[in-house]
């Protein structure tokens, strides 16, 4: 449930897990990403100036490229990430630097967590909730938000825009809800 996503992600970032799997998930957790678009993103799809990840149409599931606006944590995530890649092409590389990081380092982070009854999926759901029931956004943004395409034929042929700097704001509003230390406010 999307009300559980800050304190998981504070438990994600005390956990023993590796710095690069605490990134790549968070990250992932944050910009509503599948697991296979985090682990096998390369650093020449991603300009920080920018603050926007390019996603190829190859390596999406509606085979259609993605823009994933950055928020300001998400930055700061990928500056960190930048010191562990050690010169790999890969944005969250594996031990040997060559390959991206385990397609399994994400289920044995929740299993050694305690969540067994997690996926990784499903802060994608969590992070959908949380658009539906928080926020004004319109339906047409928070589905692009999750690369989703349109299944209306002819509402797709009329639709030209993948309604980026309305997906910038919804996404840095996820951020600023996912990573909110209750601690703080008290």
């Amino acid at each position: 449930p999307y009300p559980e996503v800050p304190a998981f992600l504070r438990a994600l970032r005390e956990s023993n897990a590796s710095e690069a799997i605490k990134l790549a998930f968070e990250l992932t957790v944050l910009s509503a990403t599948r697991t296979s678009e985090t682990l096998l993103a390369t650093w020449s799809e991603v300009d920080l100036s920018t603050q926007t990840w390019t996603i190829p149409g190859e390596r999406m599931k509606a085979g259609v490229e993605h823009r994933v606006p950055l928020s300001s944590r998400c930055v700061e995530i990928l500056t960190e990430a930048q010191s562990l890649a050690e010169g790999s092409h890969y944005v969250f590389p594996g031990r040997s630097g060559t390959k991206p990081l385990s397609g399994m380092a994400f289920l044995m982070a929740l299993r050694r967590m305690g969540h067994n009854d997690v996926t990784t999926h499903g802060f994608r759901s969590s992070f959908r909730d949380w658009a539906a029931e928080r926020t004004n956004v319109p339906r047409a943004v928070c589905e692009a938000a999750l690369a989703h395409s349109l299944r209306d034929k002819t509402e797709a042929a009329y639709h030209r825009t993948d309604l980026f700097e309305r997906r910038r704001e919804l996404m840095t509003a996820w951020a600023g809800f996912a990573t909110f230390d209750s601690a703080a406010k008290a």
